[in-house]
């Protein structure tokens, strides 16, 4: 079977869908809006984003199965359909000054959109570029982070010129086209499909084709070790990195004094290093490996939280903040490629789906522990040495899981010599 697709306009097609649900980071412009405009509350205005964020994790799990059934596309149109709706309907529910209907539509649709819609095109990327697993999927997940910072200014500008309802139709419209349009080429290569450098470079013995660990579905992963290991290593990652873009502004205005003006601007930058982080972490895995780019990641966390607590100087406080932004996006872009790996691409979908769960669990965990530290003890300093504890398991986790991974590697040589 000869294919004509292109693995680059894939690419491409997965970034359309991933800058459109990429979108729902933008959440915030629209709160003072709303609120000065409705009167809703803002608790319930932002109740909104917080179903939303839940059900992406959540529905990423439960609609891991119906990606594996039926394939990238059919998953992304059904994509576009909930999250477009949602965003849409939310404009509906202003019109008719109903938050009950935004908390359906903004929340419970486009949440159910968003989880399908990260997870459709990811196993399909990672069979595409078996030669390049993170700088693939590192292309897609940036489009996730990049989708709000070019949404943000976008539906400002329009709630001023056009109002909040028609500024939700507008872009549910616009969210809809594009992900229709990344749905109508993404596809799966053929069984066993490379790239034709890749070819030549195993016939010519330059490159040499490292095998997945193993070619599991996801009722199998699931039951191993290595599946909650690396669970939970992107639990207390997440967890930390959602943490941090959740106060970044408040605490390092307490922490270190900067403005209000120059924490803003730090968060900006903070989505740059998160989208940016996503691909640069991607790639350099590509050379060295899943293993070593997660034990990086918990390094460099462990060194930033260990610092925090005694830093004043305000750069370097701002550059240990973005530092683990950046793991932050890393993990996320990193994981579908490591799923690959470790159990294959046979259920990557599903597999991919079970793992972020972790990303809802971190969004509740994450705020809730800084807020009640901040509570109890009037300072975000313990905050930096609950998380260098957290830091530290994670840290420990990276190595047992690489140590598994040779272990599992060796038991295969052995049965290999055993056959010869």
């Amino acid at each position: 079977m000869k294919t004509t697709k292109n693995r680059w306009l894939i690419a491409l097609s997965a970034i359309a869908i991933h800058l459109s649900i990429g979108a729902a980071y933008a959440y915030s412009v629209y709160t003072n809006p709303i609120h000065d405009t409705m009167g809703w509350s803002t608790a319930g205005i932002t109740f909104a984003f917080t179903i939303m964020m839940a059900l992406a994790g959540l529905s990423a799990a439960f609609f891991g199965s119906f990606v594996e059934r039926n394939g990238p596309r059919k998953s992304a149109i059904l994509s576009a359909i909930l999250f477009g709706l949602g965003q849409a309907g939310a404009g509906v529910a202003v019109a008719v000054d109903s938050l009950v209907l935004f908390l359906l539509t903004y929340g419970l649709a486009s949440g159910l959109g968003l989880g399908l819609g990260y997870i459709a095109p990811v196993s399909t990327l990672v069979k595409w570029f078996p030669d390049r697993r993170g700088l693939a999927t590192g292309m897609a997940v940036m489009g996730f982070g990049a989708g709000a910072l070019i949404t943000a200014p976008i539906a400002a500008n329009l709630m001023n010129s056009i109002g909040i309802t028609t500024t939700f139709y507008v872009l549910g419209t616009s969210y809809f086209l594009l992900i229709i349009l990344g749905a109508s080429y993404i596809a799966p290569p053929p069984e066993g499909w490379m790239p034709d450098g890749m070819k030549k470079d195993i016939a010519s013995g330059k490159k040499i084709v490292k095998k997945d660990l193993s070619q599991l579905t996801a009722k199998e992963a699931v039951k191993t070790r290595r599946f909650w290991m690396l669970w939970t290593m992107m639990l207390i990652n997440t967890s930390a990195g959602i943490m941090m873009i959740s106060v970044a502004s408040p605490m390092a205005q307490e922490v270190v004094g900067l403005t209000a003006a120059a924490a803003a601007t730090m968060v900006g930058i903070m989505g740059i290093f998160n989208g940016g982080g996503r691909l640069a972490w991607a790639a350099i895995s590509d050379y060295i490996g899943r293993p070593a780019i997660f034990m990086i990641f918990f390094i460099l966390q462990l060194i930033a939280f260990l610092m925090l607590p005694n830093v004043t100087n305000v750069l370097l406080f701002q550059a240990l903040i973005l530092i683990v932004v950046s793991c932050y996006g890393g993990g996320f872009s990193n994981l579908p490629a490591y799923i690959g790996d470790l159990f294959g691409t046979k259920q990557l979908g599903a597999i991919h789906g079970y793992m972020l769960t972790t990303w809802s669990l971190g969004g509740i965990i994450g705020p809730f522990l800084v807020t009640q530290i901040r509570a109890i003890t009037d300072s975000y300093i313990p905050v930096f040495y609950v998380f260098t504890g957290l830091i530290v398991i994670a840290s420990v986790l990276s190595i047992l899981i690489r140590l598994d991974i040779k272990a599992i590697e060796k038991r295969h040589e052995k049965q290999k010599e055993g056959v010869a």
